[in-house]
């Protein structure tokens, strides 16, 4: 989701105020006369990575196994992406980071700022947007785009390897096991286009848009859900025709964003509740305790029902 200017100031705000607080904790620290912590011998260091969003820290886990540490920047879905507040702690965690990946495509433009202003040599970054070719202006949602995990499980094993070279085979078998743990929603992907596409769908924000376009589904509201993604008003007349949609019953199925809903996506919500129209919740974060792909799976579930109506 993008983000409007008051709210890109406030967030500058937010990070240029983490970088001072970070800099007087590491003055602090270095000032301090206590000892590190005891590390046994025998235990080899692992590399820490860290995401911005916990979707992409459970895959840096699954491809890192024992050998890394992961460290998720945004971790609660009912955390505003675009309005996360970094803390002197963010910043150290960066500051010691042999990777750092992020979405880019203006999902998360705060990172990039914290990075410039911590430099770290032994540090690389993976922006996930750069590995499928997308920019800021397109649809920013890219972990719902089929083609990101596999580009981004090749991406991260090369760096894994380029760092750790002694556990690189184990690095391959974990690339190899995380391909085919995508298999299934590929497979779901395919039996829902082929039995719904052309169905006509609707949503209060494009973030499952990615996957309305695999599944070849009718998407009407595109403008009113490009203007609520970057907080801007819909115009009377688009807002207009969302309701008529509803109202009419032109569409069957409702994608809500659950996740950072206002006033005119709450409207539209009771609309469709009250026409009767399946509606399935969608957040921009993971729930805590599920991986990625049950999570997508999940999704593609509630979608599945939601499309095939009630039982008759």
């Amino acid at each position: 989701m993008s983000i409007s200017i008051q709210r890109m100031s406030a967030c500058i705000a937010r990070v240029l105020l983490s970088i001072s607080l970070f800099a007087v904790s590491a003055f602090a620290l270095a000032q301090s006369t206590s000892q590190p912590a005891a590390v046994s011998a025998d235990a080899p260091p692992r590399l820490l990575l860290v995401a911005a969003e916990n979707f992409y820290g459970d895959v840096l886990a699954q491809l890192g196994g024992e050998h890394v540490t992961v460290t998720s920047l945004i971790t609660q879905p009912n955390q505003d992406p675009h309005l996360f507040e970094a803390s002197p702690s963010t910043a150290r965690q960066l500051a010691n980071a042999r990777l750092v990946v992020y979405n880019g495509a203006d999902y998360d433009p705060w990172l990039p700022k914290l990075l410039a202003a911590s430099k770290a040599p032994q540090r690389e970054q993976i922006v996930v947007a750069s590995l499928v070719g997308k920019k800021a202006g397109d649809n920013p949602h890219l972990w719902y785009l089929p083609e990101t995990m596999p580009a981004l499980g090749a991406a991260v094993t090369a760096f894994l390897i380029r760092a750790d070279k002694t556990h690189q085979d184990d690095y391959n078998a974990r690339l190899t096991a995380f391909l085919a743990s995508l298999k299934p929603i590929e497979t779901k992907i395919a039996a829902l286009r082929e039995k719904y596409r052309g169905t006509p769908v609707t949503a209060t924000e494009p973030i499952l848009g990615y996957l309305m376009e695999a599944l070849e589904l009718k998407v009407s509201n595109a403008r009113f859900q490009q203007a609520i993604m970057n907080d801007t008003e819909p115009s009377a007349a688009d807002i207009a025709a969302f309701e008529t949609d509803l109202r009419q019953r032109r569409v069957n199925v409702l994608i809500y964003n659950a996740q950072t809903s206002d006033e005119m996506t709450r409207h539209m919500l009771k609309l469709a509740r009250a026409a009767q129209i399946a509606v399935v919740n969608v957040s921009e974060t993971k729930p805590a305790d599920i991986s990625y792909q049950a999570w997508i799976l999940s999704q593609l579930n509630a979608l599945e029902q939601a499309l095939a109506g009630p039982p008759k």
